[in-house]
């Protein structure tokens, strides 16, 4: 089924202005890299959720469900089938006491001011992870010290057969940048969190200086998907690269950055194929010289060119 098709059944059912057609996935990723989406839908409406899932399910079409783009390197020839944006549409937030209900598609960085100025906190650490609650959800986003685990009571979430169901925290198998979430099969809608009680002053205090901390240690002024590789046990990439002799080091306009070694930088007009070139240059001697097979903690989704 080509593109063109593809449009005309999601036009039944999604607003034709919530799709796009060629659009180009450098402009959804924090990476600012990636060729074109043959299809990008950013519905806004939860039956039209369900209309995606079920023409791409019924007429075998590829999806793939992005939040805010912030750990994705999409290849530079682009993503075939269609691309659906859970983002800053679904960004409801209900507070119950301490148990808070959440959409999918809050910004991380929005969420955790609206719990601090409630006097709600235990989510201060992911103040500076730059993408949606829903992404954190999926990889189980974490810093100082802090882990969605810790605070997820539970997550909504529609398969693709377009059934819905809640998951208990005990099923969501939550470990080191991972859950079950990470195959794909799941579109998640929202969750809730179960928060503490503390004076709102000292949230904000909590925020500020942790996002203090990474404007220091991290390279916020380039385009990157954060760290790229998950921290092997009982080692720290960033350091390893850096005495690999590797920071600084460019493949085209791709660079491990000579902030934090932990994060290659887009300084400019980076391709795919620059950024995993350089990937590769990485793994390999950081195999040789401390064998250490190095993991991907970003997604790299779509085709070569």
């Amino acid at each position: 089924m080509d593109k063109e098709q593809i449009y005309r059944l999601l036009c039944t059912e999604i607003d034709p202005v919530n799709i796009k057609v060629d659009e180009p996935m450098k402009a959804h990723t924090s990476f600012k890299i990636g060729g074109p989406a043959d299809i990008f839908v950013t519905p806004d409406k939860l039956n039209e959720i369900y209309g995606v899932l079920r023409i791409c399910g019924e007429h075998g079409v590829p999806l793939l469900v992005m939040g805010n783009g912030t750990d994705l390197l999409v290849l530079d020839g682009g993503i075939r089938g269609v691309v659906m944006q859970i983002a800053h549409k679904w960004a409801k937030v209900d507070i119950e006491n301490t148990l808070v209900t959440v959409q999918s598609g809050i910004l991380l960085s929005r969420l955790c001011r609206v719990l601090a100025k409630r006097g709600l906190g235990g989510m201060e650490f992911a103040a500076g992870i730059p993408g949606t609650l829903g992404g954190a959800l999926v990889m189980n986003a974490g810093a100082y010290g802090g882990e969605m685990k810790d605070v997820v009571q539970s997550v909504h979430a529609i398969d693709a057969n377009g059934n819905d169901r809640w998951f208990r925290s005990e099923e969501l198998k939550y470990g080191y940048r991972s859950s079950i979430f990470r195959n794909g099969r799941y579109t998640l809608l929202e969750a809730k969190l179960c928060l503490e009680p503390r004076e709102p002053q000292v949230c904000m205090d909590n925020i500020n200086d942790l996002n203090l901390r990474r404007r220091a240690k991290q390279p916020l002024e380039y385009p990157s998907a954060g760290s790229v590789f998950k921290r092997p046990c009982g080692c720290y990439v960033g350091p390893m690269i850096e005495q690999a002799g590797l920071k600084g080091m460019c493949v085209g306009d791709a660079q491990v950055s000579e902030k934090h070694a932990g994060f290659i930088i887009n300084r400019g007009n980076a391709t795919a194929k620059d950024v995993l070139e350089l990937i590769n240059i990485v793994k390999q001697r950081i195999k040789e010289l401390f064998a250490v097979e190095l993991e991907l903690e970003i997604q790299v989704v779509g085709e070569e060119n």
